[in-house]
């Protein structure tokens, strides 16, 4: 089982933000062994499809510049003119195997990791500078294993390279024998015969190296469950932190609500337990709002404020509860109250007119008809 650099037993299976920051920072399966199969294969395979006409140009090559004229000879400038051109027909010819060479090297690294631009790994890093960790490095398990891969490698290719010379020997005798057109392009199909075996030797190396690179990456990506808990608390919020930012978010609603608490019609109480202050605008229409509530210590601080600015303050201890439990903050009251406080706006109203000396003292509150799916008892 993997254990991170403190000890602890890496566990627990890699999290989105995890893997995504992995792939942010370039860390992600790799195998040099693959890229550098890709690109041999390709090499050997265009070297294979172009090679007739890569050996055309070689004879033109030779043909341009062993066999010259006198004019030629006697001119000074005929030498970089020749040159110029032999550049050229070459250029001409390898254009294509480059071209191939080009599309390996870049399908090879995303055949395992897929594409990644990652400007993190291509940063500065001061600390590889370090020959302590270097050190350390060159004598881990790591470090070991990539020596074994390179001796297996070379041996590898060894082998394959003396049972190809071995039955290539003719042809390659033959070459001595052969005219020179003749032998230059039967010795570029003789080395991409060679080259082409060679190649799928790696094969092997490629088969245990690519399985491995994908087990080593996916056991730096475990995690431990301490490394889980820290990353949900970073994610989520630490519990104190969220506890804070709650408590805060409370005193503010608190603070608006008291401070709209003088614009009510009424305040509505338990009379101690619970206290609703309403807001009616004739003008607008629609059902009372329910401008602030609250229980305990909160509803007589609504209260205080209510007497403070002379807003009308009356118990009815059924109906603060049942809008208490019923209605939101800012929110119109529910239907089934609609008449219960519409007797309680017009009581209001009518005490108002009579302290002004305009109407008769109105008769005191009775029960209120409030639904039975809206009382609460506590």
């Amino acid at each position: 089982m993997a254990e991170n650099e403190n000890g602890a037993e890496k566990s627990e299976e890699p999290t989105e933000k995890r893997l995504r920051e992995s792939r942010e920072k370039g860390q992600i399966a790799r195998s040099r062994e693959l890229n550098t199969f890709a690109v041999l294969i390709a090499g050997v395979g265009g070297l294979m499809s172009y090679g007739g006409a890569i050996g055309d140009a070689m004879i033109s090559i030779m043909k341009d510049n062993f066999t010259l004229s006198r004019e030629l000879l006697m001119n000074d400038g005929s030498m970089a003119l020749q040159f110029e051109n032999a550049i050229y027909i070459a250029l001409m010819a390898l254009v294509p195997l480059f071209i191939v060479l080009l599309v390996a090297s870049i399908l090879g690294p995303i055949a395992l990791g897929g594409w990644l631009f990652s400007p993190q790994s291509m940063a500065p890093n001061f600390g590889r500078m370090n020959p302590l960790p270097g050190i350390k490095r060159m004598f881990s398990a790591k470090a070991g294993l990539e020596l074994l891969k390179a001796l297996a490698k070379f041996a590898l290719v060894l082998i394959v390279a003396l049972v190809v010379l071995k039955a290539d020997t003719q042809d390659l005798l033959a070459l001595a024998n052969e005219p020179l057109e003749a032998a230059i392009m039967h010795s570029i199909t003789v080395v991409g015969r060679s080259a082409m075996w060679m190649a799928w030797g790696l094969i092997f190396i490629v088969a245990v190296d690519v399985p491995f690179q994908l087990y080593d990456n996916r056991q730096k990506m475990l995690m431990t469950k301490q490394e889980v808990r820290d990353e949900y608390k970073d994610s989520e919020g630490k519990p104190e932190v969220k506890q804070r930012i709650r408590q805060m978010q409370r005193e503010m609603a608190e603070r608006r609500m008291m401070a709209a608490v003088p614009q009510a019609d009424v305040v509505i109480t338990n009379p101690t337990h619970f206290a609703v202050a309403l807001k009616y605008d004739p003008v607008k229409g629609g059902a009372p709002i329910l401008l602030a509530k609250g229980g305990d210590f909160l509803a007589l601080k609504i209260r205080e404020i209510a007497n403070e600015h002379k807003v009308m303050v009356l118990e009815s201890p059924g109906l603060a509860r049942a809008i208490f439990h019923s209605t939101d903050l800012d929110r119109e009251i529910p239907a089934g109250l609609y008449l219960a406080v519409a007797q309680v706006l017009a009581y209001v109203y009518q005490l108002r007119q009579f302290r002004s000396g305009k109407g008769k003292r109105p008769d005191p509150l009775k029960d209120l008809p409030i639904p039975p799916d809206l009382r609460r008892d506590e």
